[in-house]
């Protein structure tokens, strides 16, 4: 009945192609009874404004690759798609910024930008759909934080709809913009439960003139031979943007090589990348094999790099289950992290594949195989994080999967903060409610 009255009234405020009755519940949970497709920002505030005043929850989606992240509601009331919110508002080649709606794919932003010898310097995971707003709404990062830096380094400027459709501004559209409180970064890895992002500022880098991949595999060495031939990079002259530690189960995937390998990217103008590759090769032992990938062989490691997981957006019921994990620790800890995940096949049933980021300590995991299993070896590898003073956070699980356990972890000592910005934005608890920490 209220699904019905829902599709009646939203339909009176758009146009019938926009507003849609959900016919299947999703195993990944976090949808809606009725989906609305707004085209403009008046749009987005007017859906929020209705729901506010009438009582309605809202879930926040793009293109729906982060969907099994988070969230504990099988449907909220309304499904807010931004997925026909999408363009590029404005774009300064000269300052180096632009400005973009939340639904604007990863790809087409790059893709125009390159015309112009111009990048986004994020790596997020399945780049071809995730947009703009997921992105930032999720924090996500690659392998190239370590060089690049996080969604909170380049975001300068928002636009956001608050639940009760008022229209706010945050930042601006320059690069040096120190006035006030950065405001931007209460917003960015909210989950969308403060407000619709609705158009995000960024700034921008020149496209590398020269690219490289680097792999030195570790057929005999020890953890520790690894972690010293990795301190002696980061503590060299040596910029790479990415020196990230793959599992032996990886790497024979990516690289072909059945060792723990660590993946060097390296990215400057021609002469300082090949200088950079001939002293990484001089670092090269009978326990460290070094390779030099060609270009083909970089552009489909990172492709498959960053389609490790599972896209939210493609989910299909009756796939295998799977689980990923993000893990942050200290820098240097990411090598203990990656070995823990890779021996957790020796006390459980599953399928693992890990990489972590030596210089930044994020790790991603991806375990596959029963449920038990699985949920055992997230235990395992909250209390390995926990001894090294880290967190695990479960970034991807079908609902049913995401009700059983934690996904956050335990409340931070500052939850209060998050509950005291939540209840003071959103009083009704009315955006993606359940879908951030504590339940929040």
């Amino acid at each position: 009945m209220i699904a019905e009255r829902l599709f009646s009234d939203l339909q009176a405020l758009f146009s019938t192609e926009q507003v849609q009755e959900t016919a299947v519940a999703h195993p990944l949970g976090n949808g809606g009874e009725v989906t609305v497709y707004p085209t403009s920002e008046a749009e987005i505030a007017a859906v929020l404004t209705y729901a506010n005043q009438n009582g309605y929850t809202v879930s926040i989606m793009g293109a729906g690759t982060k969907r099994g992240f988070g969230g504990l509601v099988q449907s909220a009331d309304i499904l807010l798609s931004l997925s026909r919110y999408k363009g590029i508002v404005e774009h300064v080649p000269g300052d180096m910024t632009v400005t973009v709606k939340a639904g604007t794919s990863f790809k087409e932003l790059q893709d125009h930008l390159a015309t112009y010898g111009q990048q986004l310097s994020l790596d997020p995971s399945w780049p071809e759909t995730a947009t703009i707003g997921g992105i930032v709404a999720a924090n996500d990062s690659g392998p190239k934080r370590l060089g690049y830096g996080s969604c909170r380094d380049v975001v300068i400027g928002m636009t956001l709809v608050y639940a009760d459709g008022q229209i706010i501004r945050s930042g601006g559209k320059v690069v040096k913009n120190v006035a006030g409180y950065d405001m931007n970064k209460l917003f960015i890895g909210s989950m969308g439960t403060l407000a619709v992002m609705s158009e995000i500022t960024l700034k921008l880098r020149p496209l590398p003139k020269c690219q490289s991949l680097v792999v030195i595999a570790f057929p005999e060495a020890s953890l520790i031979d690894i972690r010293s031939l990795a301190t002696q990079i980061l503590d060299s002259m040596l910029e790479p943007v990415s020196l990230q530690l793959m599992s032996p189960s990886l790497s024979r995937e990516l690289v072909g090589e059945e060792a723990y390998c660590l993946a060097i990217a390296l990215e400057d103008v021609e002469s300082s990348v090949r200088y950079q590759e001939k002293a990484i090769q001089g670092l090269g032992s009978s326990q460290a094999v070094v390779s030099i990938k060609s270009e083909e062989e970089r552009i489909r490691f990172w492709h498959q790099l960053y389609r490790m997981g599972v896209n939210g957006a493609s989910f299909i019921d009756g796939d295998s289950l799977t689980a990923v994990l993000k893990v942050g620790v200290k820098n240097l800890d990411a090598l203990k992290v990656v070995e823990s995940a890779y021996l957790l096949t020796d006390r459980y049933d599953v399928r693992i594949r890990a990489h972590g980021g030596i210089g930044h300590g994020l790790c991603q995991i991806e375990i596959s195989g029963g449920s038990k299993d699985i949920l055992g070896a997230i235990v395992d590898m909250r209390k390995q994080a926990h001894e090294l003073k880290g967190y695990v956070v479960v970034t991807h699980a079908p609902l049913v999967f995401r009700q059983q356990l934690n996904v956050w972890g335990e409340k931070p000592s500052h939850f209060f903060l998050y509950e005291g910005i939540k209840s003071r934005i959103d009083p009704n608890k009315m955006l993606n409610h359940k879908r951030f920490v504590g339940g929040i």
